[in-house]
């Protein structure tokens, strides 16, 4: 019996996974089949806070975070569906004078790429956020057009699309390996991907997994640079006072935690970046009440408010704060022809659908206009250590070290 066939194979039906399937079938490949080990948006996707911006800290993360938003703000023309984005404008605090003098030369070097991003003064944000009390930072960056989706709406939005565009998508289906040939130069190259239902024959792989792709990887043979730790997400009960359907969103750089409006209240999440990494199986109630604490002080109008909803979930991130894209380089550091990889770490929902058009791009083009220099994302920048040349300042802090699997 012949073999099932297809022009791409996908593994991961997470955001990035799910819209590089789409983008690959508007690209022109005929049979594109996603595998999912579990059921499409399970993982981080359907769990995260849903933060969208475009103030990176180097160019090209400005660039990730502009063409999502575009893309974001397109969705509903393109696809008939989307994925709930909402602009309101995003706030990263300064708290002390080297906070501020990072972000005005931030601000310089985000205008240079042609983001329209400003300071921000305390007066004009407690215009922008009118329950933000009138001390305690000096001041901040702004991004009128940064803005917020709904997570479980982005999975509904990436779902419709890969069945309006036919992709077949395989739930309850596991990634076991990739295999290969010699080829052409003396290389490898893909020639079919083993999944717990059988073999599919394939030229062409994306591993894409988010916080399983170390995991992922390590079935093909490579080392990934991603870890992954818990992440704890609260959304307050309603509250007047927060005027919650005006007010901008914010960042407290320093210590990681962020908050946007969410059903009349607010949603705050954060990382501790002493945990050791591992998945997020429970809430660290003691570390979530000192940076509800936190909170307060930015916003008086949360005390004495209770907590509507609260959730861990497992983040994926990498030692630099940059995605992951391009091809798959195995352990001995060679590459295999057909075979490429794929993560947001830990910003799905903010740099997902340009890491996803960035990796179908590549997958066909060998390049991409996303970025200007999408080198800078492959997954061997790390040196045997982890290290890496480049890093985005802009990022929740996560543990420094990445542990294997």
């Amino acid at each position: 019996m012949a073999r099932e066939r297809a022009d791409l194979v996908i593994v991961g039906a997470g955001t990035i996974g799910g819209w590089a399937s789409v983008f690959a079938r508007e690209t022109g490949l005929p049979n594109v089949v996603v595998l999912e080990r579990e059921q499409a948006g399970a993982g981080a996707s359907g769990r995260a806070a849903g933060m969208v911006r475009a103030q990176g800290g180097i160019p090209d993360t400005v660039r990730l975070g502009s063409w999502s938003i575009a893309f974001y703000r397109g969705q509903r023309d393109r696809y008939d569906t989307d994925s709930g984005f909402m602009q309101r404008g995003y706030v990263i605090l300064a708290t002390t004078a080297r906070g501020e003098r990072a972000a005005r030369d931030r601000i310089a070097m985000q205008r240079a790429v042609g983001l329209d991003a400003r300071w921000v003064d305390v007066e004009e944000i407690r215009r922008l956020i009118p329950a933000m009390a009138g001390d305690g930072y000096r001041g901040g960056s702004y991004v009128a057009t940064d803005g917020w989706i709904d997570p479980p709406r982005n999975v509904r939005a990436y779902s419709l699309a890969m069945q309006r565009a036919g992709v077949s998508v395989r739930e309850g289906t596991g990634f076991v390996g990739i295999r290969t040939r010699a080829g052409r130069r003396g290389r490898r190259e893909v020639t079919a991907v083993a999944t717990t239902a059988g073999t599919i024959a394939t030229p062409r792989v994306l591993l894409t997994g988010g916080p399983a792709l170390q995991s992922v990887a390590a079935a093909a043979g490579a080392r990934a640079w991603v870890g992954y730790v818990r992440h704890q997400v609260a959304v307050t009960e309603p509250s007047d006072a927060l005027q919650a359907d005006s007010t901008a969103m914010a960042f407290d750089l320093d210590a990681g935690l962020y908050w946007r409006p969410e059903e009349g209240g607010l949603l705050w999440g954060m990382s501790n970046p002493k945990e050791a990494p591992g998945p997020g199986r429970s809430i660290d109630w003691p570390y979530l009440r000192a940076m509800e604490r936190r909170l307060h002080r930015f916003v008086p109008a949360t005390r004495g408010l209770g907590l509507k909803k609260v959730w861990a979930a497992t983040i994926e991130y990498t030692p630099d704060h940059l995605p992951i894209v391009g091809p798959l380089v195995l352990g001995d550091g060679t590459e295999i022809d057909g075979a490429s990889i794929a993560s947001a770490c830990g910003h799905g929902m903010m740099w997902g659908p340009a890491v996803s058009r960035i990796a179908i791009d590549l997958v066909l083009e060998g390049a991409t206009e996303v970025v200007e220099r999408p080198e800078d994302l492959r997954m061997d920048r790390f040196d045997a250590n982890g290290r890496s040349p480049f890093v985005d300042p802009i990022a929740l802090p996560f543990p420094v070290q990445v542990d294997e699997d």
